[in-house]
């Protein structure tokens, strides 16, 4: 009998550890979902202006005039990590708009 209450007792810690986290867990992609606007299409990082940059997911006037002033200084970005040279986009900015740099063709970004 104390065999049986040991082993229940050893299957019921993991099983409330894991419904414990699946709120939070729903509550962190419910965030990201909200955070992140629904997007669809690139944005050319070597023709685009200010306000189509202003697009990209966490991109202000500011950071997109930085953008442009520093391509206007430096030329054409050669990858979409070299965006992490201008003044204002740090890492995680980076990965969160990289699925909608585009080095060259037309900008199409538009939410979806």
């Amino acid at each position: 009998m104390r065999f049986l209450k040991l082993r229940t007792l050893f299957l019921a810690i993991p099983c409330a550890l894991l419904l414990a986290a699946l709120p939070v867990h729903a509550q962190e992609q419910a965030a990201l979902q909200k955070a992140a606007p629904a997007l669809e299409g690139m944005v050319n990082i070597n023709a685009a202006g200010a306000e189509e940059l202003r697009l990209l997911p966490g991109v202000d006037k500011k950071t997109a005039e930085a953008i442009v002033s520093f391509r206007a200084k430096n030329g054409n970005f050669k990858t979409a990590d070299d965006l992490g040279k201008v003044s204002g986009i740090g890492p995680k900015r980076l990965e969160k708009i990289k699925q909608y740099l585009a080095l060259e063709g037309e900008t199409t970004l538009k939410k979806k």
